[in-house]
């Protein structure tokens, strides 16, 4: 069993380099896929859901090649149209971007339903509209998508999303990328991975426009060409190592991002006592005194991001006074508390809100992450903690974290990685400091 064995109660000191970001890469490796020739990818993240991807278009026929950790390059041009390989589909949530870009390029399309966190109902019933809206025949049957079109082809077509669906935007922007017409989306979701995913196809190509806000059109193309393109980077582990400094104290310098992207985490941090200083490219935190209570809603982009109300709610456990977090855009994100409770955390739940008397200090505890940010968010109560913390289930972690261990190392933590209790010597596996 693979754990995080962290002995907690020290500061953060020191600095940590953002990776590039999850939620972007996880649609740019399926968008390759309709490009004709190779797209060199830079500033990859090395984690597991990224890794699958790969593997996914590999098997679909595309050459993928490491330049180095972060850098590969992906030639299409000889992809066909498959079944994709079920074990990998069915294990992760970005497996939908597939629909789009097998869509896009051969007019049909098969995966298994998305896997991935399970924190609550999640329907793709917004990617579904969008490819019908585009011309394709969707039936889901048996835990698999199907979708084909009449022609070969997808077709332009004004789609108003019911709701605000980052994922259902960035599928139908693939997708509509190369069908015959113009594509407009209507209640467009905002988020920066919206934009650099458009930026993205644009460079290889494309014409996607107004990215980033409500409506975003799209002029279809007949063929996507190779080229270069580095991701931006991830907004939500930027944030989660924000959180850690707030919660445990010290000073850390976050290189390697976008501050305009961390706004309304930044904000928050500083309502809750913490200094937050803004660079060009870069972000200190450092907190000293008591951290103050505070109000949370989290709401789709530039709102406080749902992504970050675990890792939040760890730093509020030891706020003086009472919080309130108010979940604004997934149903049931808070099974995560029952492991805080185990450390002593004082939350009690009610639907979508969430109350938060602050206490002195977390007692170390074996937990498990039932999710991938909240597994984040036990290995910062972890921290903060009186004693040793064990986190089980950390594959969760490594779905969207790259070598967390080791930038956690870097910054002073105790903290090791075991692939076998029985054996707590055998830690740093693919571990580098700093």
């Amino acid at each position: 069993m693979e754990k995080y064995i962290i002995r907690g109660g020290k500061p953060l000191y020191g600095s940590v380099d953002i990776s590039g970001a999850k939620n972007a890469a996880v649609a740019i490796i399926p968008a390759a896929l309709m490009v004709d020739g190779v797209c060199r990818l830079e500033n990859i993240p090395q984690i597991s859901d990224a890794d699958m991807l790969l593997t996914i278009l590999e098997h679909l026929g595309a050459r993928v090649k490491m330049i180095n950790k972060n850098t590969m390059e992906i030639d299409c041009t000889h992809v066909r149209y498959t079944d994709a390989p079920y074990d990998l589909m069915r294990k992760i949530r970005a497996s939908y971007y597939l629909i789009g870009a097998m869509l896009g390029r051969f007019g049909a399309a098969k995966t298994t339903m998305p896997g991935g966190c399970n924190f609550g109902v999640r329907p793709i019933d917004q990617h579904i509209k969008g490819m019908t809206a585009l011309g394709a025949e969707v039936e889901v049957a048996g835990g698999f998508v199907y979708a084909e079109t009449q022609d070969g082809r997808l077709h332009g077509s004004r789609i108003y999303l019911d709701k605000v669906s980052v994922g259902a935007t960035m599928n139908i922007i693939i997708a509509a990328s190369m069908a015959k017409g113009r594509t407009i989306i209507e209640n467009a979701a905002r988020e920066p991975h919206i934009v650099d995913l458009a930026n993205f196809l644009n460079s290889m190509g494309a014409d996607v426009r107004g990215a980033g806000t409500d409506t975003v059109k799209i002029n279809g193309v007949d063929s996507l060409h190779g080229g270069t393109y580095t991701i931006i980077p991830d907004q939500i582990e930027a944030g989660t190592y924000m959180a850690a400094a707030a919660a445990a104290g010290g000073e850390v310098r976050i290189g390697n991002v976008i501050p305009r992207h961390l706004e309304s985490i930044t904000a928050k941090l500083r309502e809750m006592g913490v200094t937050v200083i803004e660079g060009e490219d870069s972000i200190i935190v450092r907190r000293s005194g008591p951290i103050r209570r505070i109000n949370v809603k989290t709401m789709p982009y530039p709102g406080f991001p749902t992504d970050m109300q675990p890792q939040i709610v760890s730093a509020l456990c030891l706020a003086n006074g009472t919080s309130v977090i108010t979940e604004g855009v997934f149903d049931n994100r808070y099974k995560y508390v029952n492991e805080l409770r185990k450390m002593g955390a004082q939350i009690q739940v009610d639907g979508r809100t969430a109350v938060i008397e602050g206490i002195e200090k977390y007692s170390g505890a074996p937990v498990a992450a039932c999710d991938l940010r909240a597994g984040a968010a036990m290995v910062i109560a972890g921290l903060c903690a009186e004693g040793e913390t064990q986190v089980e289930d950390v594959h969760y972690i490594e779905r969207g974290y790259e070598n967390f261990v080791g930038k956690l190392r870097g910054l002073g933590a105790d903290i090791v990685y075991v692939s076998d209790p029985d054996e707590p010597e055998q830690t740093l596996k693919n571990v580098n400091i700093g």
